[in-house]
């Protein structure tokens, strides 16, 4: 794909092209293809669970994970769900970037944008056999948001070239995963668990599309000219992978819970169109329109993940957790049809990259408020939620709370968490000085029922 800092070698590329177009009385022009060198994920790289009980603690959940959200945090968990139950997460988040570049200021400024999605879906049935306490879940999870949006303005001035202009990127979609989850009580204190997950199309499409838009106007050795690109990437994803996870209750204040998320590699098909044309006010037997379209399959290697997590109840109203979570970033591969391997994070070569793993933090707190009829609970969290970067992670920190209501069978939680990080993303542009600041805010609502 093309994020928006290719922007500005290609422009150089698109001049070039029109000097020597006048050079030899302009030809045909001819267009070429550039294979997808990054991926952008604007929501967090790191593949959590779901759910507003637990994003209100921060997301330190791996060893509590005592709902139907659990086949995403550690499937482990699901034994503690002691009667069948439906549950349903809505998300909404608001993101703003601010964009600095050193050495094309016009272009620098905040870039906002918004969205909302079905987060996660599923229905647990618990049930006994072998004298075994066993469940079953079907569970459909969003996991990487990628929505972005970017506007901006630009202008270049050398020697013989003067122009300007604007880009306009739109990003929009996401990769989400259908989950079958099974999970059996080894002996009173400790349970396995395991989550089959389905990286397709399902309740939605699988992948994303990026819409490309360029307005450039200028004059090049005294010849005026206008050039407009306008392009769209379509990119379809299809994998397999297991999430595997234990529970361990040591005893009823102290528990213990792992998860591993296994690697895969995944198909990505890739379908591009462009149009490019070039317009000579005064030379319009040079005028050109270009269009070219490309259909590729590719392959990208999905990173393996792993945490722990400790949770520790100090009374039947207060449990505090906390959970170290790692992703080996530096296996994220992709491979196109020539069998050229490229970090998706960086767009360089596999050998070149220096992309290194992730360690996420996470610390969280549930105090309950019991009444007659209902509960009401008050929870809280922190984290620190790197993503990869090429040399070393951008450092990305977040604080969360929630609360809801526990009536009869269904149980009501939300939760808000706010992400920020300043000066993240510098390798995405290094000759241009580039960075970001980030600040996003992410609503979740989550309803449950129970039928027994």
């Amino acid at each position: 794909m093309y994020p928006f800092p290719t922007f500005f070698l290609r422009l150089i590329v698109i001049f070039i092209a029109i000097v020597v177009t006048v050079l030899i009385n302009h030809n045909q022009l001819c267009a070429q293809d550039i294979p997808i060198q990054r991926i952008e994920i604007p929501s967090s790289w790191n593949p959590v669970g779901s759910g507003a009980r637990a994003l209100g603690v921060g997301g330190a959940f791996i060893a509590i994970a005592d709902d139907a959200t659990a086949a995403s945090w550690n499937p482990g968990g699901l034994i503690q769900l002691e009667t069948p139950e439906v549950s349903i997460v809505g998300a909404y988040f608001n993101r703003t970037e601010d964009l600095t570049f050193g050495n094309n200021e016009e272009a620098s400024g905040e870039q906002d944008f918004s969205n909302a999605n079905l987060n996660y879906l599923s229905a647990a049935y618990p049930f006994s056999l072998f004298d075994r306490n066993m469940i079953l879940s079907l569970n459909y999870q969003y996991l990487y948001d990628l929505t972005r949006e970017w506007n901006f303005p630009f202008k270049l001035e050398d020697a013989d070239i003067s122009a300007s202009g604007s880009v306009h990127i739109e990003q929009d979609g996401g990769l989400s995963a259908i989950g079958l989850a099974y999970c059996i009580q080894v002996t009173p204190q400790f349970s396995f668990g395991l989550t089959l997950n389905y990286w397709g199309d399902g309740l939605t499409e699988n992948g994303w599309e990026q819409k490309e838009k360029q307005s450039v106007s200028g004059s090049d050795a005294g010849m005026t000219f206008n050039y407009m690109l306008d392009q769209i990437d379509k990119y379809s994803f299809n994998g397999f992978n297991a999430n595997l996870g234990f529970l361990w209750n040591i005893n009823n204040r102290l528990s213990i819970g792992g998860v591993l998320k296994t690697p895969f590699t995944a198909d990505l098909n890739q379908k591009s169109t462009s149009n490019i044309s070039i317009n000579f006010p005064d030379e319009p037997d040079y005028n050109n329109d270009v269009s070219t379209s490309s259909d590729d399959d590719l392959k990208i290697d999905m990173p393996m993940s792993y945490g722990i997590g400790i949770a520790y109840r100090f009374s039947d109203q207060l449990t505090t957790s906390f959970d170290i979570y790692r992703t080996e970033w530096d296996d994220f591969i992709l491979t196109d049809a020539d069998g050229n391997k490229i970090s998706p994070i960086s767009g360089k070569s596999e050998s070149e990259a220096d992309i290194d793993p992730t360690t996420q933090i996470r610390l969280g707190a549930e105090y309950l408020i019991l009444a007659n009829r209902f509960i009401v609970p008050v929870r809280g969290g922190a984290f620190y939620d790197p993503a990869p970067a090429e040399g070393s992670p951008d450092e990305i920190y977040g604080i969360s709370m929630g609360s809801g209501i526990a009536m009869g069978k269904v149980v009501f939680d939300i939760a808000y968490q706010y992400r920020f990080g300043n000066g993240i993303g510098k390798y995405i542009q290094e000759s241009d000085d580039f960075s970001m600041d980030l600040r996003e805010y992410t609503v979740y609502g989550s309803l449950i029922y129970h039928f027994q």
